[in-house]
């Protein structure tokens, strides 16, 4: 996106590339369905970011929802809005929209050089490249830095860009794994048997860092080492910070967040006659599969024939997360450049003329088209910066 605003202005612009071809994470976020945005409202919108909200909120404000669904648009490709209000362009596919995009830019004068692994600067400011047949060198008058987080490494984003950036004085935080699962030590029996599974309609319960409580609904899945997806992932900041804080975190799980603990324990208390109690529980309560196999973890078959006691563990069944899953496995990253070491247009105050955009930026995001949005308007912003510094009016677009 920088490489787009920039060339727009009348700038020649290179794209130095890690990996053999541009936007692979982009092709990979888009295997399930690209989501691109969200529809809801820009207050709503905005209020999802964490770490940094302000500074994100003035991104966005330049090049929010709307703007990147015109954007997609000017590139050929409709977008639809999806029941839960996710924007998705037509077909759910990555590839068509990077094609088109990477056309455009190549008709803009963009040059791409693919195999070229950044490696710091050369004493009189040089950009430094590690290349198949060896070191290169290339003066800029200005620079860009997008180098990702310190998820999916095979795809190119392994932090390794952090010492170089210390090495210069840049403030950085940690990177942290976000939008990731978490672990909780099943039994072996279970994890055997229900790795894999999802559970649908669940809700969460715990208490945040800041003693706040959380709750959520939606759907998750059983892993062999604990528990991930949708409802797992837009509450992983908030999970992971009480994890830091506290060393472990007991959350409680709504397995049936439609019904009263009464009305449950009224049905699990109907005459069963000759049926077993697995059997009387999945007839009077549905209860079957992973949730049942989660209500044996916690219970004993005594305290299972229990009506109450049965009752209130599936309003709040107890489960101990202890660390979330390696940052490697995460969809993003948070923690990264610290934002107060840059300037409103991105640049470093360390190192003049040097922009930092995307998510190697100390800001985090829940998955739902926040984070591809808000990399896209810093990108933008550190595009502008550059501009700037070069004394090159802004496009008009």
């Amino acid at each position: 996106m920088a490489a787009e605003r920039l060339a727009a202005a009348g700038v020649a612009v290179d794209v130095f590339e890690r990996m053999p071809t541009v936007g692979r994470k982009l092709l990979m976020a888009g295997r399930g369905g690209l989501n691109i945005t969200h529809a809801e409202s820009f207050d709503r919108f905005v209020t999802r970011y964490r770490g940094a909200p302000e500074a994100v909120r003035a991104w966005l404000a330049g090049f929010g929802p709307e703007a990147v669904r015109a954007w997609v648009h000017g590139l050929g490709i409709d977008t639809f809005v999806g029941s839960s209000g996710k924007v998705f362009p037509v077909g759910m596919k990555a590839a068509p929209l990077l094609r088109a995009w990477l056309a455009r830019l190549a008709a803009a004068g963009v040059r791409v050089h693919p195999r070229h692994r950044w490696s710091g600067w050369e004493a009189d400011g040089a950009l430094c490249f590690a290349t198949p047949t060896g070191l290169r060198t290339h003066r800029a008058d200005a620079v860009v830095l997008a180098l990702g987080g310190g998820s999916w490494a095979r795809l190119g984003s392994d932090g390794a860009w952090q010492p170089l950036l210390a090495a210069a004085g840049v403030a950085l935080c940690p990177l942290q794994p976000s939008n990731c699962g978490f672990e909780t030590p099943w039994t072996a029996r279970f994890a055997a048997r229900f790795a894999g599974t999802p559970l649908k309609s669940v809700a969460l319960s715990f208490i945040d860092a800041a003693g706040q409580s959380q709750r959520r609904q939606g759907e998750c899945m059983i892993t062999r080492h604990g528990l991930e997806g949708p409802l797992i992932y837009a509450l992983s900041a908030a999970l992971r910070e009480a994890i830091g804080a506290r060393g472990a975190l007991t959350v409680s799980l709504d397995l049936m967040p439609d019904h009263t603990a009464a009305s449950l324990a009224t049905a699990a208390a109907r005459p069963r006659g000759s049926r077993s109690l697995s059997t009387h529980l999945q007839r009077t309560l549905g209860l079957k599969g992973a949730k049942a196999g989660l209500l044996r973890e916690v219970l004993t078959p005594g305290e299972m024939a229990d009506p109450a006691r049965l009752a209130a563990t599936l309003k709040a069944l107890p489960i101990v997360l202890h660390a979330p899953r390696p940052i490697d496995e995460a969809i993003s990253t948070a923690g990264g450049v610290a934002l107060a070491g840059l300037d409103a247009g991105l640049m470093l105050h360390a190192r003049p003329g040097v922009f930092c955009a995307g998510e190697m930026l100390d800001w985090d995001a829940p998955t739902g088209g926040y984070l591809l949005t808000a990399c896209l308007a810093g990108g933008r912003v550190a595009a502008d910066g550059a501009l700037r510094w070069l004394g090159v009016p802004p496009p008009c677009v």
